[in-house]
């Protein structure tokens, strides 16, 4: 590849392509809204952006019904998912899925203890989230949270990768 002047440098579906070579952990984000109103959605664009304190960055759309939810819930949850949960991803980022409790039938999750949201089970972690700021960028909402507790297991993540989803292999040896 010429690095001086690539071929479709300045076209925006290149750039478009090329930001989807950019791999990323695959999430279930979940909120527990009240009243039946327990909500989740696949995300793989969650970061983190600060250390201390802890905070992470989510980029959603901003009319989905999770935005909606966390912003009157203040909280919600992220479940990191593990290698062997590709269906748990594909099902919470159907856009035909039941809606409400009804969209985690048949899904092992335990409620978290600090934001009510639903845990996921077998996920590589969860973490527990206080919404602090909402900030539109481009066409999606910046959701910016504190984390305010955690968990994790000893497994091997899913990565999104170019559009699919992709078991990582290899060691992983946390510390």
């Amino acid at each position: 590849m010429n690095t001086e002047n690539p071929a479709g440098y300045a076209d925006p579906a290149a750039a478009r392509k090329a930001l989807r070579r950019l791999a990323s952990g695959v999430t279930v984000l979940t909120v527990d809204g009240g009243a039946g109103a327990r909500h989740g959605t696949t995300a793989s664009s969650v970061v983190a952006v600060s250390r201390e304190p802890l905070i992470i960055g989510v980029s959603l759309r901003p009319a989905s019904v999770f935005t909606r939810l966390v912003l009157r819930a203040g909280t919600f949850s992220v479940n990191v998912l593990a290698a062997g949960q590709g269906d748990t991803a594909k099902r919470f980022a159907d856009p035909e899925r039941p809606s409400g409790d009804a969209q985690f039938a048949g899904v092992a999750w335990t409620s978290d203890p600090l934001s009510g949201a639903p845990l996921l089970g077998g996920s590589l972690s969860h973490m527990s989230c206080r919404l602090l700021e909402r900030h539109r960028v481009g066409d999606h909402d910046l959701l910016l949270a504190e984390v305010t507790g955690g968990a994790h297991a000893r497994e091997a993540p899913i990565l999104s990768f170019a559009g699919r989803l992709h078991m990582a292999q290899g060691v992983y040896a946390p510390a």
